[in-house]
């Protein structure tokens, strides 16, 4: 069975935890694409070279989880050379049989348009700037600086900006625990998959 989830939003906003958790709930394949990203940042040198070259072991580094590397990864995002030689591998990923489930910033409006099912998770720069301060510390005002540098980024690159596509089904987590907003995505999924 081919099956795609296609699952994107802002920095922070949960999109993360609510994939891996659909993957795991109905035993699909899950793919990061923001790891992709973060590693070519993290890698250096060239960054379209680095995207070609990239393997599975660059994506199991320790540092890809910092600002730092998400910052990085925003400013190679934006490069349409880096974003064309990783799009063969996203659609690759998405495609294969057994289902999958990928989350980033332009899934369901640019790797995978035929996506099955399109969610945008999203947050109020405020909340996803205090989630991520609790998980890298620092100074909240500083955090909260950088997720909306973040986001002017990433909507306003010419290149594949994150929005939501047109039929994504939008889910604001700002005032939901984990729990509530996992199993609001799950709803969708599995209204999908029986309807097939």
């Amino acid at each position: 069975m081919i099956f795609t989830v296609a699952i994107d939003g802002p920095a922070a906003a949960g999109k993360g935890t609510i994939s891996r958790a659909v993957a795991q709930r109905f035993g699909f394949r899950h793919l990061d694409t923001g790891l992709l990203y973060r590693a070519v940042g993290v890698l250096g040198g060239d960054p379209a070279e680095a995207a070609r070259r990239l393997t599975p072991e660059d994506l199991e580094r320790g540092d890809l989880r910092t600002l730092e590397a998400g910052q990085a990864a925003s400013r190679v995002a934006a490069l349409p050379d880096v974003r064309a030689a990783l799009l063969d591998f996203q659609r690759r990923f998405a495609r294969g049989e057994g289902g999958a489930v990928l989350d980033g910033r332009d899934i369901g409006t640019v790797i995978c348009p035929e996506a099955e099912v399109k969610l945008y998770v999203t947050a109020s720069p405020e909340v996803r700037a205090h989630r991520r301060w609790l998980e890298v510390g620092g100074d909240e005002a500083k955090v909260l600086a950088e997720v909306k540098e973040r986001d002017a980024r990433d909507m306003g690159r010419a290149d594949a900006p994150l929005k939501a596509a047109e039929d994504a089904a939008v889910i604001d987590t700002s005032s939901m625990g984990i729990d509530e907003a996992v199993e609001a995505a799950c709803v969708l999924v599995a209204e999908r998959l029986h309807a097939r």
